[in-house]
């Protein structure tokens, strides 16, 4: 219906025998010349596109280092000659999952350790496996903060993936909407009143589909990363 409303504009103008010449802006034009709901669907369609690239490339570089310092902390707890040891070497792994995992696992049992060492033989009358669960509850933990931490601002790529073409829609509706009224206003159908409306209504449906790729491409890539690193932590 969109697509048959605007042949129907252009056939009217053709009909009516009147001239139409591009003018020579660009797209830039084009958005500064819009309406005043168009301009704020185009900036808010902009400001979802920024944010989104700077979570983009903030969770690139986040799970590059995950990566790589994951990778030379199993190097090290290969090489490991006392825990301990590996404990202190761990606590410049900041973005490794995995070196938090230990560290979080470790301080855990160092401190089961310390309290049973305070106390005399016969006072302990707790089974080491209750002690073990304290470990493992806490390694639990730290594998859910780890997630969380991975998964921070991935939801607003979500959105924008599903939102930004509807918002981009909404966009061009508005357009046509503003074309047919100028129409009326004017009593002419010629391309001098339609293709302005007309322009600004598909900049804003590019807007949002340029924001939306991206953004879905984006949250799929990190989703599968994400699941990658959980599987390691478990």
């Amino acid at each position: 219906m969109f697509v048959n409303g605007i042949v129907s504009l252009v056939h009217a103008a053709e009909t009516a025998g009147v001239s139409y010449q591009r003018g020579g802006g660009g797209v830039m034009d084009m958005m500064m010349n819009a309406g005043p709901m168009v301009k704020f669907i185009m900036l808010l369609l902009l400001g979802l596109s920024c944010a989104c690239w700077c979570i983009i490339v903030m969770k690139f570089l986040l799970l590059r280092r995950a990566r790589r310092e994951s990778d030379h902390f199993i190097e090290l707890f290969r090489q490991r000659r006392n825990y301990a040891g590996l404990y202190r070497e761990s606590q410049n792994l900041e973005d490794s999952h995995l070196a938090q995992i230990f560290r979080v696992g470790y301080a855990e049992l160092n401190r089961l350790g310390k309290s049973l060492e305070s106390k005399s033989l016969q006072e302990i009358k707790v089974n080491p496996e209750v002690l073990l669960e304290n470990v493992e509850r806490a390694i639990m933990g730290a594998t859910t903060s780890e997630r969380q931490r991975f998964e921070r601002f991935l939801p607003l790529l979500a959105t924008t993936g599903s939102t930004a073409p509807f918002i981009g829609l909404f966009g061009t509706v508005w357009g046509i909407m503003t074309s047919f009224h100028e129409i009326g206003l004017k009593g002419a159908a010629n391309l001098a009143v339609v293709a302005p409306g007309i322009s600004e209504a598909l900049v804003a449906t590019a807007m949002g589909l340029a924001a939306a790729i991206p953004a879905v491409v984006a949250y799929n890539h990190f989703s599968n990363r994400i699941r990658v690193i959980e599987n390691e932590m478990s």
